[in-house]
């Protein structure tokens, strides 16, 4: 499986009296980060991508193709959250492979698909535990494995690291970036900080108030902020 374009043509969407615009083609196969401050519509562009939010006007294209009413079970689209978005009460085994079979009922193969994602998530020996038994990067491999057994072209991240300790995070972020090479998906991934973005992205999308304001390069970023105030605000002095 390889990644497709994501387009938002003229996507307009309003929580209270935010207004928000989206107009931005994501390229196929690259891993995008999208940064801004609280409230600035990140989660919402991602939830509009998944199909959880509706438009106001606009279209939403996955490789040209109008998905804008079409619901989120039937796009090409996995969604890992910072809660993980795991069943308390069910084993990692089954939180996995409802990934497959809404049901659970999986055939032989399903669960030789299974047995892998576990060896490649390093979730092997964890199967039979419940979430609250696990670490909060345990969690979130299970989420990961969830998406990768789901195998859909496009991968949303929503701050899915959020909540971890720095070596953990970087440790999780290795292990995005990985799979980002092995499989090609389509990754926008929604950080709030700079450094994350940096790390591992190819692009980082700026977004203030309801609109992308910038794409760019990791490497030009601090360059922008320069001709870009919202930008230059948000990421602070430099370092010295």
């Amino acid at each position: 499986m390889t990644g497709i374009s994501v387009t938002l043509e003229r996507t307009i969407f309003r929580y209270e009296e935010l207004e928000m615009l989206f107009d931005i083609h994501f390229e196929p196969g690259n891993l995008y980060a999208i940064m801004g401050p609280s409230g600035a519509g990140k989660s919402t562009l991602l939830n509009l991508v998944a199909g959880f939010e509706s438009p106001l006007s606009g279209r939403i294209l996955f490789d040209g193709q109008d998905m804008t009413g079409t619901g989120p079970d039937r796009r090409p689209v996995s969604m890992i959250f910072q809660e993980n978005n795991l069943f308390a009460h069910l084993t990692v085994w089954t939180n996995i492979a409802i990934g497959v079979k809404p049901d659970g009922r999986t055939t032989a193969e399903d669960d030789r698909r299974i047995h892998e994602v576990l060896e490649r998530t390093g979730l092997a020996g964890l199967e039979h535990r419940l979430p609250g038994e696990l670490s909060g990067g345990q969690r979130q491999r299970v989420a990961l494995a969830r998406a990768l057994l789901r195998n859909r072209p496009v991968m949303l991240l929503d701050e899915p690291f959020a909540a971890l300790g720095p070596a953990l995070r970087h440790d999780m972020l290795d292990f995005v970036a990985e799979i980002h090479r092995d499989k090609g998906f389509t990754t926008i991934m929604v950080t709030h900080l700079p450094e994350d973005a940096l790390a591992i992205a190819e692009q980082v999308v700026f977004m203030d108030e309801g609109h992308i304001l910038a794409c760019t390069r990791p490497a030009d970023m601090h360059a922008l902020a320069q001709q870009l105030p919202q930008l230059a605000r948000y990421l602070g002095p430099p370092s010295t």
